[in-house]
């Protein structure tokens, strides 16, 4: 069966997952990750993406980005991705693919789901078991949101902007949304879709994306009635 053709549109939230070959780590040190982040700010630039949130696992990455151009998004992993591997497999002796097969993605309504998927970034450490509390974790846009230090990786959306009419409101607006959490359902369905390559929003945004010019399924496909997707309340 053909797989399909990824889901990418100008001006919409994107919830990108690439990893590691196997699983296989594709950070070994802080060395590597600095490095990542720095190709990958570059690389945004290059290719008019902004990118909203990240966090870097031992074996995968996650990020929350909005590209400007609809061949934004590709352009900006494929450059991000061959200059990360030359450096690790230069840097550790290595050769052969480092990913597994390509990245996987999905769009998101921001009004609906931009938070949450923020909140599932950050709360990701925790769950993998690397780290006790999100702001333990200094390789994800925490810190930033928290107001600890300045990412100049990060642009803000305006669905962040919109938490409070201060730098200290917006930062204590959104602590508070990390320590309530996010439940597993949430973030696996979050995570499904960016497998999966669907978009999740209210139906009223599905109706408009497909007034943007794809020609691919939003949603996966189901047996009988097609399947509504829902906003988290």
């Amino acid at each position: 069966m053909a797989r399909l053709a990824r889901l990418s549109l100008p001006g919409q939230v994107h919830h990108v997952l690439q990893q590691g070959n196997n699983q296989q780590p594709i950070f070994l040190d802080a060395q590597d990750r600095d490095i990542f982040l720095s190709t990958l700010a570059s690389s945004a630039r290059a290719h008019q993406v902004a990118i909203h949130a990240y966090v870097l696992l031992d074996s995968r990455y996650h990020l929350l980005a909005t590209p400007a151009t609809s061949d934004g998004l590709s352009l900006m992993v494929q450059a991000l991705g061959r200059s990360y591997v030359r450096y690790f497999n230069r840097r550790h002796a290595r050769s052969g693919t480092l990913w597994e097969g390509r990245f996987r993605s999905s769009i998101l309504e921001a009004q609906a789901y931009l938070l949450h998927a923020m909140v599932g970034l950050d709360l990701a450490p925790v769950r993998a078991g690397l780290a006790v509390q999100a702001q333990d974790w200094p390789w994800s846009s925490h810190a930033h949101y928290r107001g600890l230090h300045v990412d100049r990786l990060i642009t803000p959306h305006a669905q962040y902007w919109a938490l409070g009419n201060t730098p200290f409101d917006r930062e204590n607006a959104y602590a508070e949304r990390v320590h309530q959490g996010l439940d597993d359902a949430q973030w696996q369905h979050m995570e499904s879709a960016a497998r999966g390559g669907w978009a999740l929003g209210s139906e009223p945004f599905l109706q408009a994306l497909d007034t943007q010019g794809t020609t691919r399924r939003l949603t996966r496909a189901r047996p009988g009635r097609p399947r509504k997707s829902h906003a988290i309340d």
